[in-house]
């Protein structure tokens, strides 16, 4: 077996508000989860037509009894964003937003069947906003779309009244050796040890699975989101930039901040980034169609395990 070592570049994109010094460079991508679409017998709810994509912000009622307990679950990037990109080891592209979506998917249809109410971001290819004019700079995200998208998954999660919040994305590193499971947690919220205690079990649950396969998947453990805050360059004088930069929190998980962020989260959360991308052979796990679903085992055992099923009490 190879040494796999536990390197990262360094802060996480996954919600950063520039990758520049004016917008976010993306490309197309490809849709990977046509076998787990939601279909209308699903009783998918949109929360809010008026403001989310069409398929984004939808709640999936329990398919096996009912728990009275809500969870909202993100798939990372989409639409005009595909997140991080990688290869596989038959040399295969990889985009991210193509690899969370089935997990968001096949994770939402196993909590349905142990009885929770599951909102998903995004059942599509598509952003979570309802993208306007000033979201958009020609075709890639301007700095204010890549903002509001991210700001559009902290309102429908508080939109869904959730219980739980759990950002599924992959991980990218300056090396094909970067490798291994991360989860981040907020650490200043009023919830912070709920957070912390959902994050572990995600990273305990969704690492115990894989490795249960035998892939032997590094553990990069679970870190307060101050360490994987927003990615901007400092020397940027877009105001917007310069917010993001004073941030310093994932914004899925964060606190508000005025002038920046006004719709915060309001529900213990944790983002799991499973594997790197940049790893062929881990980019090969995610974007096959067992490990999506090996992961998706592992965050649904946790969210049960953190909203576990009320005890009935006699007489």
């Amino acid at each position: 077996m190879r040494a796999r070592g536990l390197a990262r570049q360094g802060p996480s994109a996954r919600f950063v508000v520039v990758l520049g010094a004016t917008a976010v460079v993306v490309s197309a991508c490809a849709v990977a989860a046509a076998g787990r679409k939601v279909q209308a017998s699903d009783s998918a709810q949109s929360l809010d037509p008026s403001a989310f994509s069409s398929g984004a912000c939808v709640a999936l009622a329990p398919t096996k009894g009912d728990r009275h307990r809500t969870v909202f679950l993100d798939a990372g990037h989409g639409g005009f964003d595909p997140g991080a990109v990688g290869t596989t080891t038959a040399g295969a592209t990889v985009y991210e937003a193509d690899a969370t979506l089935p997990v968001e998917l096949d994770a939402a249809s196993i909590l349905r069947a142990q009885g929770f109410r599951v909102v998903v971001s995004r059942t599509a290819d598509s952003s979570v906003t309802r993208l306007s004019a000033a979201d958009l700079d020609g075709d890639v995200l301007s700095l204010q779309g890549a903002h509001d998208d991210v700001a559009a998954r902290a309102l429908c999660a508080n939109l869904a009244h959730a219980d739980a919040l759990v950002g599924i994305y992959f991980d990218s590193g300056a090396s094909s050796q970067n490798a291994g499971s991360l989860t981040t947690y907020d650490a200043v919220r009023p919830f912070a040890a709920a957070n912390r205690q959902l994050a572990t079990l995600l990273q305990t649950d969704a690492l115990g699975a894989m490795n249960a396969q035998g892939w032997a998947i590094p553990d990069a453990g679970v870190v307060p989101d101050a360490a994987e805050g927003s990615l901007v360059p400092t020397s940027s004088d877009n105001p917007l930039a310069q917010d993001a930069a004073a941030y310093g929190h994932l914004m899925l998980l964060g606190p508000a901040m005025a002038g920046y962020f006004t719709t915060p989260s309001q529900m213990p959360g944790a983002v799991i980034e499973p594997l790197f991308l940049t790893d062929p052979f881990e980019a090969s796990i995610a974007t096959s169609g067992a490990g999506q679903k090996v992961i998706a085992q592992g965050i649904a055992a946790a969210v049960e395990a953190f909203l576990p099923a009320p005890v009935a009490t006699s007489g």
